[in-house]
């Protein structure tokens, strides 16, 4: 078998069978049951130092901070990884700042998103001295303004801004073009009036402009266009107030290897990209070269992730055409992997409990759930030999699978094991029955006014 190696963590093998980081699959799914999502501890780690190398190198003294996507996935284990490594931390929700906090990650170091921040959200990242608020709407500017007045500071901001940049992308994970729910759009006057708005605020410090074009992106094109027009943002606030914006943040998107023909975005390639564009940009418009942070996620925790399942039943139908189609069921499905019916995210599988000889066939790989929609693999070639009880490992799982996790049909949704070399321990633990039926309530009816 040829071993994909460029889906796979970077400490994973082949040998008879699949291994991450020394530990066999088999004995994983052994110890720790299946579906089961594997994370190759040292993997995220030289991923995430590989980007907060290239911005170092390529940004030099204008390098800003690599902020950890968080929505990708994020544990307190993650976060504290995260906090070691030295880049910052990228929150777009209450739950996910309290996970960060519940680490002990420095505030200092974190960045808030979200297109509709709660008063109870803005409250608790200001409480807790979060570095910076992005603001994505008109609301939040009042809001921000008025809860950082409550709490006697002065809330450091960016202005997320959509630059109006069609991103080769599917259009789900589309995000700065200009109808979508993020930002404010430069076309149609919003940025400007935006930050009139943030000026004028006592308690804002408008530091600079952020913009984030999508997801899955592989090519520089879209982030030229972008950098192109926030600069040109940048030029013009210069020009009416008399000063510079120190901050450009371009997001993330970074795209990674999910079949065996693709490959992963090279970090130092990417940044060298983004330096050359946006220090080119700056120069035709005079402008001090400022600080530039990125926010990658998918491409740090994605490559670094494996899912294994267990083979549960097998079927083979016979198409309109007359050919066959084998559907390999198994353990998991869209409560753990919605990526491919939300849209249409691909992926590829290997046997990996042992070395098959037999022929492939085309075949399907499909969920547990009771919708036909649950596929895990529209289609792919897999040995004919594949039957119950042998174990499938999907790998890059790591970006959204037990982010997006759900308890669809009451499953439990899965745990997280950390692997380095050759140990293994859990990081989140797999959910229960009981966890489940927590949840239940059953009291005396109340009178409502």
């Amino acid at each position: 078998m040829n071993f994909p190696t460029n889906v796979f963590s970077k400490n994973a093998t082949f040998d008879g069978a699949l291994s991450i980081a020394g530990i066999k699959a088999t004995t994983l799914a052994k110890e720790f049951s299946t579906p089961l999502f594997v994370i190759d501890e040292d993997d995220f780690r030289s991923r995430a130092l590989a980007w907060k190398s290239a911005l170092e190198k390529h940004f030099g003294a204008q390098a800003g901070h690599v902020y950890y996507a968080s929505k990708a996935f994020i544990s307190v284990e993650v976060a504290k990884w995260i906090n070691e490594i030295g880049i910052g931390l990228d929150v777009c929700t209450g739950g996910e700042l309290a996970v960060g906090l519940a680490a002990g990650f420095p505030a200092d170091r974190i960045e808030v998103h979200g297109n509709n921040k709660s008063e109870a959200e803005i409250t608790a990242a200001i409480a807790a001295g979060c570095a910076t608020i992005v603001l994505d709407s008109f609301h939040e500017i009042e809001r921000v303004n008025r809860i950082a007045g409550a709490h006697n500071v002065i809330q450091k901001v960016l202005l997320r801004l959509t630059p109006g940049v069609e991103a080769h992308t599917h259009e789900s994970i589309s995000t700065a073009h200009e109808d979508v729910k993020f930002g404010f759009s430069i076309a149609s006057g919003a940025a400007w009036k935006a930050v009139e708005e943030v000026e004028a605020a006592p308690h804002l410090r408008l530091a600079g402009i952020h913009s984030h074009i999508g997801s899955q992106i592989f090519v520089a094109d879209g982030f030229e266009v972008a950098a192109t027009r926030l600069i040109e943002f940048l030029a013009r606030f210069r020009d009416h107030f008399n000063r510079e914006l120190p901050e450009l943040d371009l997001g993330g998107g970074y795209g990674i290897a999910y079949l065996a023909d693709e490959s992963t975005m090279d970090p130092d390639q990417m940044m060298a990209n983004l330096a050359a564009i946006v220090k080119s940009q700056c120069a035709a418009h005079d402008l001090v070269v400022p600080t530039v942070s990125i926010e990658p996620g998918r491409a740090i925790v994605g490559p670094s992730t494996t899912t294994l399942y267990e083979v549960g039943t097998t079927k083979v139908v016979t198409l309109e055409n007359g050919a066959n189609r084998r559907y390999i069921s198994v353990d998991g499905g869209m409560s753990d992997n919605i990526r491919p019916s939300l849209y249409q995210a691909e992926y590829l599988a290997i046997v990996a409990n042992r070395e098959s000889t037999e022929s492939t066939r085309d075949s399907r790989v499909v969920g547990k759930h009771c919708e036909s929609g649950d596929i895990i693999i529209r289609s792919i070639e897999l040995p004919g030999d594949v039957d119950a009880g042998d174990l499938l490992a999907v790998p890059a799982t790591g970006a959204y699978g037990r982010s997006m996790a759900s308890n669809y049909n009451h499953m439990v949704r899965p745990a997280v094991i950390a692997v380095k070399s050759g140990t293994a321990r859990v990081i989140v633990r797999r959910e229960t029955v009981a966890d489940l039926l927590s949840l239940e309530v059953v009291e005396s009816p109340r009178t409502l006014s």
